[in-house]
C-alpha cells in the first residue's frame, strides 16, 4: 500500500502543477503588443498612400501623413510603464486544496480502497492458508470463507508467477474441493504443462479429468495412473481411483485386484480395510451375479446323542477342498447353542481373499465343538464331516466323532 500512496501524490503533483505553472509563467506584455501592431499598421498605410500619391488620386499625402504619425502617438498611454498583474500563491491554493479533496474524496468513494485493503491481506495470508490446507492432521479445517480467500490469493500470486506448477496444482485441487470443474480442468492442465512428469501432478490431473466425465479423457486419465503405479507400486491414491473406474465400467474383477491390492498394503489395522473389504465383496457380489454362478453353501449341523456338550464353547464350521487338505479355505465360529444349527457359508467367510471359497468347485465341510478358542484341534474334541459336496448346494453333518 505505501507504493500505492506514492504513486497517487506524484500523481496529484502532476496534476496541480498543471493548474499552477501556466498561472505563475511569463505574463502577456499588452502594451508591446499594441505598438507592434500600430506600426504594423502605420507602416502598411504609408505603402497605401505613396501609391494613390503617385496614381495621382492624393494631393494632400503630407498632410495625411502627419495625421497619420499624430493618431499613433496618441494610442500610446500617458503610462508607458508594462502594467503587469500579479497573481499571489495564497490565491491559488484554495484551487489546489480543491483538487486533492476531489481526487481522493472521489477515489474513496468509488474506489473500493477496503477491498484493495482486504486483498492485500488475503495475498500475505497465503503461506498460513496452504498450510493449514495441507495439513491433514490440522484440528480446524478451512472455513468456506477462508477457502475463497485462498483460491484469489492463489489466482494472484499466480498472476504474478504464471510457471508455478505447485501454485496452479494447489488451485486444481482447491477447484475439486469445491466440486469447481472448470477451475480443477483448467489449473491441473497448466500444472500437467508445466510439469508432466510430476507424479502428483499426473494423479491429480487425472482425478480432474474423471471428474469431468469427458469419455474422450478417460482413457487419457487412466494412462496417467498407469504411469503413477510405474513409478510408485504403493500409491494407494492411484489404484483407488483405477479401481473405481473399473468397478463404474463394469470391470469388476479388475477393481477386486486392485481393492485387494490395496488391503495388503494399509494391513488389518488399518481403520480403510473394513471399507476396502466392503468393496471387495461388492465387486464379488457383481461377478456372481453377472456370472450367474452360486457363491454358497447351506450347511445344516446336527448333535449326536450320545456326545456330551461342554457348559461353554464354540461350534466351528469349516470349508476344505475336496481332496481333503487340512488347512480350511474358509470358516466360521458360531457361539455353542441348540442343535441343529443352520447356517450359509460365503465368500465372507473365506480366510484369506487370494482364495475365496467360491472358487472350490466341490468341498468338504467339517465341524467341531472347541472348548478352548484355539484354531487348531486337540484330542477329545468332537466333530463331524460331511461327504463332497458342490458349490452352491448343501449338506448336513452330524457331531459324532472325536479326535
Amino acid at each position: 500500500m505505501t507504493l500505492f500512496w506514492i504513486v497517487t501524490v506524484v500523481l496529484i503533483l502532476i496534476a496541480a502543477a498543471i493548474f499552477v505553472v501556466p498561472i505563475f509563467g511569463k505574463p502577456q506584455d499588452d502594451i508591446a503588443s499594441r505598438d507592434e501592431l500600430n506600426k504594423a499598421f502605420f507602416k502598411d498605410r504609408i505603402t497605401e498612400l505613396e501609391n494613390e500619391s503617385s496614381e495621382g488620386l492624393v494631393n494632400n499625402r503630407d498632410e495625411l501623413v502627419t495625421e497619420l504619425q499624430q493618431s499613433l502617438l496618441d494610442d500610446v498611454p500617458a503610462n508607458s510603464e508594462e502594467h503587469k498583474s500579479e497573481v499571489s500563491p495564497l490565491m491559488l491554493l484554495p484551487g489546489v486544496v480543491l483538487l486533492v479533496a476531489v481526487c481522493y474524496g472521489m477515489y474513496f468513494s468509488v474506489g473500493n480502497i477496503g477491498k484493495v485493503e482486504s486483498w492485500h491481506q488475503t495475498v500475505a495470508q497465503l503461506p498460513e492458508l496452504t498450510q493449514r490446507l495441507m495439513d491433514e492432521q490440522g484440528a480446524e479445517p478451512l472455513s468456506d470463507a477462508e477457502m475463497t480467500d485462498l483460491t484469489l490469493a492463489l489466482r494472484t500470486r499466480l498472476h504474478e508467477t504464471p510457471d508455478d506448477a505447485t501454485g496452479w496444482l494447489l488451485l486444481g485441487r482447491i477447484g475439486m474441493a469445491n466440486r469447481d470443474a472448470s477451475t480443477a480442468d483448467g489449473a491441473m492442465r497448466r500444472a500437467y504443462a508445466l510439469d508432466p512428469e510430476n507424479p502428483e501432478v499426473q494423479l491429480s490431473y487425472a482425478q480432474s479429468l474423471m471428474m469431468m466425465g469427458n469419455p474422450q479423457q478417460i482413457d487419457f486419465a487412466r494412462q496417467l495412473l498407469r504411469s503413477v503405479i510405474r513409478q510408485d507400486h504403493t500409491n494407494l491414491r492411484a489404484m483407488s481411483l483405477l479401481a473405481f473406474d473399473a468397478f463404474e465400467n463394469g470391470e469388476y474383477s479388475k477393481a477386486v485386484s486392485y481393492w485387494t491390492m490395496m488391503k495388503q498394503m494399509v494391513g488389518e489395522d488399518d481403520p480403510r480395510a473394513e471399507m476396502l473389504e466392503r468393496s471387495i465383496e461388492r465387486a464379488r457380489s457383481q461377478v456372481a451375479q453377472e456370472s450367474n454362478i452360486a457363491t454358497t453353501v447351506s450347511v445344516e449341523v446336527a448333535l449326536d446323542p450320545t456326545v456330551k456338550l461342554p457348559s461353554e464353547g464354540l461350534v466351528i464350521v469349516s470349508v476344505h477342498s475336496a481332496d481333503g487338505a487340512p488347512m480350511p479355505v474358509a470358516a466360521r465360529r458360531i457361539p455353542l447353542s441348540q442343535f441343529p444349527i443352520s447356517l450359509t457359508m460365503t465368500d465372507n467367510d473365506s480366510m484369506i481373499p487370494e482364495r475365496l471359497m467360491s472358487s472350490l468347485p466341490e468341498m468338504v465341510v467339517k465341524a467341531r465343538i472347541d472348548t478352548d478358542g484355539n484354531v487348531m484341534t486337540k484330542k477329545g474334541d468332537w466333530y463331524g464331516q460331511s461327504d463332497v459336496v458342490t458349490l452352491g448346494g448343501s449338506t448336513k453333518i452330524v457331531i459324532n466323532a472325536q479326535y
